[in-house]
């Protein structure tokens, strides 16, 4: 990530943060590197809205059709598997998106029941929830591993306290996220109600994300010592 090549050369490191748009001779100040520019996050959060959009105006439209819901959100899932690819995001990824919209369809078709389409949604969020809580327990916090990933750090973070106690601090924002679509999802799913699951949806996605990436950032910056050269450089204790 350029690390090595700055010390090696003997210039400064990095503040607290990675600066991005670093410019001398400018003179104007960098912008703090933020999770939101690590993770990204509400452009795909976005993007996710819109098969259940599709799928509420194609039940609408077709007289709470469910063949129109799942028509329409079978051919905006696809539509936005192709924008996704386009724009360079990552074939996986994509192909999980495109297939979770198929086994929601699916799921809706094979029992009958529109709010069946968000089944899937209820059951990733359960298991969301589980992941991130047990993660945090054992000490392998996933917004660590996610970062760390993207970092190229690998497990090199858990070597520095500081980080993996702002991590683990962090990462149960991220898990209030999960339990709090479950407590609106859970009640709506219970009652039929395929509409207020579609606001739901829209409202608990890229806004609540857009909230986590803000509020886990301040979680994790708080909890790191004055001096600490940031995320990019854990700091590993003398043995």
């Amino acid at each position: 990530m350029g690390e090595t090549a700055e010390r090696d050369s003997g210039q400064a490191e990095p503040g607290p943060e990675q600066r991005k748009g670093d410019d001398p001779a400018s003179g104007r100040p960098a912008r703090a590197e933020s999770l939101t520019d690590l993770l990204g996050g509400r452009r795909g959060a976005i993007d996710a809205t819109l098969p259940p959009l599709a799928f509420a105006a194609g039940w609408l439209l077709g007289r709470e059709s469910l063949w129109g819901g799942v028509g329409a959100a079978l051919a905006v899932g696809a539509v936005v598997a192709g924008v996704r690819l386009r724009r360079g995001d990552r074939p996986r990824s994509v192909l999980i998106g495109l297939l979770a919209v198929c086994v929601a369809a699916l799921i809706a078709v094979r029992t009958g029941r529109a709010e069946n389409f968000f089944l899937v949604q209820v059951l990733s969020n359960a298991a969301s929830a589980l992941a991130w809580t047990v993660s945090i327990v054992v000490r392998w916090p996933l917004l660590g591993v996610l970062v760390g990933a993207v970092l190229g750090q690998r497990a090199g973070w858990r070597r520095d306290p500081a980080l993996l106690r702002g991590y683990g601090r962090a990462s149960w924002v991220w898990t209030a996220t999960y339990l709090l679509r479950l407590a609106v999802f859970v009640p709506l799913y219970l009652g039929g109600q395929v509409l207020a699951l579609v606001v739901a949806r829209v409202a608990l996605t890229w806004p609540l994300v857009a909230a986590a990436l803000a509020l886990s950032w301040v979680v994790l910056r708080r909890s790191l010592p004055a001096g600490h050269p940031g995320l990019r450089h854990p700091v590993t204790p003398p043995r």
